[in-house]
Formats: C-alpha cells, structure tokens, sequence
C-alpha cells in the first residue's frame, strides 16, 4: 500500500509505529470538492478543528483559504499558530469560560456561536470590560433526528446543544440588554456522519425561516451558519456527495440574501489519513483469533466509543484463506479494540503491518496517555514525499508536567 507515492511501510520501517500517515492532495481535494460545490453562494468554510487539530493540516487547509472552527481556547490558539485570522474563526463550545472568550474578543473573531443565555450575558460582559463589540450567532435547536450515533447527533430537543427556537426570539426582543454585542447570525448544526441530505433540509428549512420571521420584526441577520456533519465512507456507507448537499442547501437559499458558512471537519480530514500498526502477538483460543498490534484505544478510540467501523488491511497483500478475528490492543480494558471478527488473511503473522483506514479525523485529536502509554507519530505525505508533522512521545514527555511533592510543595 502507498499514501500518494510513498510505500507505507517505509513510513513504519523509519519511523515505527503506530503512526498516522496523511494525504496533503486527498487533504486539499476534499476541501476544493466542498469550495467547488457551493461556489454560487461563495461561502466562508471553516474547518473543524476537533476533527484534527494538527498545526500542519490546519496551515495546509489556511493556504486554500479555509477559515476555522474552533471550540476551545487551544484550538484559538493552534489557529493563530496555523496564521488564520480572526476574521476567519467561528468559536462554538457550549461551556466557553470567561478566560477563553476574552482571548477570542480580543483575537477579533467573526463570530462566537453562542449556546446558552447565560453564555450570552458573559460575553456581553467581556466586551464591555474590553470596550469591544462582538458579532455573534446563535445557535438554532431545531429539533431534528439526525439518524447518527447518539453520541453524535446534536439537534434534538434533549441534546446540551443550542436554543429552542422561543428563547431565539425572546433574546432578539430581549436584545437591547445585550449591548456590546451584534446577533447577526443563526447556525445550526445537527450531528456528525450525517449520510442522507434530508436532515440538514429540514433543519435548514426551519432555521431559514425563523431568520427570515426575525428579520421582519426587525433584527438584522446577515449570516447563516449551517455547521458541518456530512458523511464519509467507512464500509458499506452511501453519504451524499458534496454537490448533492450543496444544490440541496443552496435551492433553499436562493433569492434569500443570507451570507453562508460552513463548519466541514470528518468530510475533509477522515479518508485522508491511516493509522499504521504491526502485529505483536498471534493469539488462538477455542473461541476467538485475536491480532494483538502495537496500537490501542488511546491511539484510536472510535471503536470503543462508539462501536465505530475502520476497515483493517494488511499493509503487504497476503494470499491464502480468510479467517475471522479481533484486532485488539495491549491496554488494559476489554473495550480496547480496534476492529472484531473481521476476515482477514490467515497467513498473517507476528510483525506484518496494518493499515486502519479512515483514521484522518477523530483519530489522534481523540488520543491519550492511557496506561502512560506514548502518544503516536503523525505524518504527511506530499507527493513521493513525507514529513513528519508530530513527533512520536518520548517517556519524558508522560511526566513533563508532573511533580513528587516534597514539604517544599505544599501550599
């Protein structure tokens, strides 16, 4: 197997593993397919940073003109490392702090997507502490079933996110107590791995509509924010193509003079990267074949979360009969799986090479040190090149932080 043109095993060989392995072009394309479909409307598209948060990625995608969506102040502050400007930053989050929306109204941000009233008196409060005013958007509940994990769908009436649409309107008849502050923008977002386009019309349907009643009872909304969420290929799955979303999305606009923004992050980072892992173990027991690899669910923990399908392929095309078995990590929790009785080839064996697929979002952004295990190396591919854009975590790196506490220490 290749990433552009580049052997993967040669990245594992030189850099060992597990590593996650990226496309720039696959990267780049994904991000022009999304531009090109909705061109009519020329949207600002701001890629979702929690998807993958890599400083390189971040910066590749800033280059093609992508702004940024943010949920954090560190996510503010890999933006501002990856050289967007604040103009080009959304910040949504439905627990923004007092320190985090202070950096952002001074950073100049286009717009906070607040979720929450009390959310909304805070930053009228940080802008008139920094005699600032603020843009801001609020985010729509439209109560809608996404048909997606329940983990990830985000738009029903009894999810943490967003306002049902009566406290919409009560802050806009409310608006004059929030003083520094411009609310000019409904976003909305439904979910992630959303693969039928008939959510996102429903819920844009609605949105659009209680902009347009706004409006006409005097508010002035500018923007709509219609966030992300769209699908990718993991197995079997038929998502919607990018241009099919977008002449859903942009018939419902048309004749409405609405400026559009976009929130893509899984549709553009997620076919773009693998995880590699070698084998350390071949184990047989009476009931079950387990593949025991060098990777586990701190590196990728989509399967255990949310009992989430990787395709899992031998890196070397291997021959020979088919066989069910588990592809399981070294950490100790019966949870930490990557893939479960899956065909694969019964030749393979102890160091043979695997490549997890679909792996570029959601992948090392949801990573951790558990059982102080190091975190992977990171990689991208550039044509029959490849750099690498994370250093694997040294021991060192488990304890930089950390401190035995001596009578010196205690406060």
């Amino acid at each position: 197997m290749y990433c552009e043109g580049v052997a993967l095993d040669r990245i594992a060989r030189e850099q060992g593993t597990p590593v996650f392995v990226y496309s720039r072009k696959v990267l780049i394309e994904r991000f022009q397919e999304l531009k090109q479909a909705f061109k009519p409307a020329q949207p600002l598209i701001c890629y979702s940073v929690k998807a993958n948060s890599n400083l390189s990625l971040c910066k590749t995608l800033a280059g093609e003109g992508a702004g940024m969506d943010i949920v954090s102040g560190g996510e503010l502050f890999r933006a501002g490392k990856a050289g967007v400007p604040g103009d080009k930053i959304v910040y949504a989050s439905v627990g923004k702090t007092e320190e985090e929306i202070d950096s952002a109204v001074k950073k100049g941000i286009l717009f906070f997507n607040a979720e929450s009233v009390p959310e909304l008196d805070l930053i009228n409060k940080v802008c008139g502490r920094l005699k600032k005013r603020q843009a801001v958007a609020l985010r729509v509940n439209p109560d809608v079933e996404a048909h997606t994990h329940e983990y990830i769908t985000t738009a029903r009436k009894q999810n943490k996110f967003g306002l049902d649409p009566k406290t919409v309107r009560k802050v806009f008849r409310e608006a004059g107590r929030f003083e520094h502050l411009d609310l000019t923008c409904l976003h909305m977002h439904i979910g992630s791995q959303i693969e039928k386009v008939k959510p996102f019309v429903q819920a844009l349907e609605r949105v659009t509509a209680l902009a347009e009643e706004l409006n006409a009872t005097g508010a002035r909304i500018t923007h709509l924010n219609i966030g992300g969420g769209l699908g990718i290929v993991y197995d079997k799955e038929k998502p919607q193509s990018a241009k099919l979303y977008a002449q859903a999305v942009l018939a419902i606009l048309k004749g409405k003079n609405f400026k559009l923004i976009l929130e893509p992050g899984r549709f553009i980072a997620g076919n773009a990267g693998v995880l590699l892992t070698r084998v350390v173990y071949v184990k047989n027991t009476p009931v079950k074949r387990f593949f025991v690899v060098d990777a586990a669910m701190n590196d990728l923990l989509r399967p255990s979360l949310y009992a989430a399908f990787h395709a899992v392929v031998p890196v070397r095309k291997r021959q020979g009969r088919l066989k069910k078995a588990d592809v399981v990590g070294p950490v100790c929790e019966s949870g930490d799986f990557i893939a479960k009785d899956r065909p694969l080839p019964g030749s393979l064996g102890t160091g043979e090479l695997l490549a997890v697929m679909s792996t570029g979002a959601y992948g090392f952004s949801m990573s951790s040190n558990y059982n102080s295990r190091r975190r992977a190396a990171e990689v991208l591919v550039n044509g029959s090149k490849y750099a690498v854009i994370r250093k694997r975590e040294g021991y060192a790196d488990l304890i930089r932080n950390e401190v035995i506490v001596t009578d010196k220490e205690w406060l």
